[in-house]
């Protein structure tokens, strides 16, 4: 028997002390790099997003590469390039410790895909960590306030 896998994962981490880096002339850069690290694993992302000081991706992993590793990829690759185009992520303070991560039934990919194109408009109201503990309590996942953005 073949191996067969649809597991949707929302994957979100931000920058160090949550300080913003991202604008909209740099943003691309890094949604397409991080794309591309996620395509070179046989991933498939459906969209790479985010606004100010995190990021969001939305992407089904290839039955051959776990979550953690592929996080820590992205983000040592990211870094990585983001150093080499300090130029353009004059304020990248690095990525911070950690990642959350959520699955879903593929039927609310459209719906993940719109939330993570809206996260401009998103955080016009809500702060990342306001964001980031309420998908936390909508998935109960256990955490603790002090340990969400070492």
């Amino acid at each position: 028997m073949s191996t067969f896998t649809q597991i949707l994962y929302q994957v979100v981490f931000g920058s160090k002390d949550h300080l913003p880096f991202l604008t909209t002339e740099n943003e691309n850069i890094l949604f397409g790099y991080i794309a591309g690290i996620l395509k070179n694993k046989s991933c498939h992302s459906y969209i790479v997003g985010g606004a100010s000081n995190h990021i969001h991706i939305i992407t089904h992993l290839h039955p051959t590469v776990d979550l953690a590793s592929t996080v820590k990829d992205i983000k040592l690759a990211s870094h990585k390039m983001i150093l080499e185009n300090r130029n353009k992520f004059l304020r990248f303070p690095g990525w911070q410790v950690g990642y959350s991560a959520f699955t879903y039934h593929i039927t609310a990919k459209d719906n993940l895909i719109r939330y993570v194109e809206n996260q401009r408009e998103h955080h016009r109201i809500n702060s990342f960590k306001d964001e980031l503990i309420q998908l936390l309590k909508e998935h109960s996942v256990d955490f603790k306030d002090e340990y969400l953005f070492i």
